[in-house]
């Protein structure tokens, strides 16, 4: 399973993206986006996703 960025929610301060372990954080035009086919939810890395942890904005990331 991967994560999703709601693009409404972003603000764009980009602390998700040194977080992600697998590099899978990017940012579009708008917001950010996470790859889905590299997403590990940071399984084995953390017990909670490391990009859900930083972020400033509830419910900004979600299961996708």
């Amino acid at each position: 399973m991967a994560l999703k960025i709601i693009e409404d929610e972003c603000i764009s301060c980009g602390d998700c993206v040194p977080e992600c372990p697998t590099e899978s954080i990017t940012e579009s035009l708008v917001a950010f986006k996470i790859k889905a086919d590299s997403c590990t939810e940071c399984e084995g890395e953390s017990d909670k996703p490391k990009c859900v942890l930083i972020c400033p904005i509830d419910d900004c990331i979600i299961a996708a």
